[in-house]
């Protein structure tokens, strides 16, 4: 059951990276991105949460 578990995080952790990512090209991130010189806190969210799940879902599935 926790491999399930694992294998479902790994892949909403990488949905969201990418979703992350296709935030960070919208013309409201490039707007803020050219002022401030970094990411949107939107898109930072997105990044740090699906990191999060990423690792959390693989080692749920790598545990024994």
């Amino acid at each position: 059951m926790m491999k399930i578990i694992g294998i479902a995080l790994v892949v909403i952790g990488i949905g969201f990276a990418l979703w992350g990512f296709q935030l960070s090209d919208s013309v409201e991130s490039q707007l803020t991105q050219a002022v401030t010189g970094s990411d949107t806190d939107k898109v930072m969210t997105f990044y740090i949460t699906g990191a999060v799940s990423f690792f959390i879902g693989l080692y749920l599935f790598t545990k024994k």
